[in-house]
């Protein structure tokens, strides 16, 4: 079984450490069948797909960088990144643990979106926009890294697909049984 379920912001991706280790709501509160684990993980102030399954080989393909399984985010970030930057993404990231993968990165028009709640901080003086970022590898924050590097930083992340899954037509919230593939 494969679940796809649209993780809300604030949300911890586990089911364990809710009020009697930590002030943040975890996964055991959304109904989720049992039996099932987070094929991956979302940072709490990420939003989007997350995959659960109670096939540990599944959940192993899907998670580990080693399989390459790509996953595409959309990023709201600060500022309107040049091709300059986009070319970064594309080509490779130097960071602190090393040079990422080479990533599909796109600017892309404003993704038809839920509200997040709670809204991100804008500011009247700095413009935002959006890009489209595919990687094949999930070091911790990532893709937030990434798009500091090249000089626009993240202020929404939402994971908009795993593989060929996708969170397309899920509240924040929200689940449901997807067929393998």
């Amino acid at each position: 079984m494969i679940i796809a379920f649209n993780k809300p912001f604030g949300v911890l991706s586990q089911f364990s450490g809710g009020k009697d280790r930590s002030p943040h709501p975890t996964l055991s509160g959304f109904g989720l069948p049992g039996k099932v684990y987070p094929a991956g993980r979302l940072d709490r102030d990420s939003e989007g797909l997350l995959l659960l399954t109670d096939d540990g080989r599944l959940q192993s393909r899907i998670a580990e960088p080693r399989h390459k399984m790509r996953k595409t985010y959309l990023a709201q970030v600060e500022g309107v990144p040049d091709e300059t930057a986009l070319l970064a993404l594309r080509e490779g990231v130097a960071l602190k643990d090393g040079l990422t993968r080479p990533a599909q990165a796109a600017a892309i028009a404003e993704p038809q979106l839920w509200d997040r709640d709670p809204p991100i901080r804008y500011r009247k003086s700095v413009a935002d926009s959006w890009i489209s970022l595919a990687i094949t590898e999930g070091r911790n924050r990532q893709v937030r890294r990434m798009t500091a590097a090249t000089g626009y930083p993240t202020l929404r992340l939402v994971r908009w697909q795993v593989g060929d899954w996708t969170v397309e037509g899920l509240a924040p919230g929200e689940w449901r049984e997807v067929p393998l593939s």
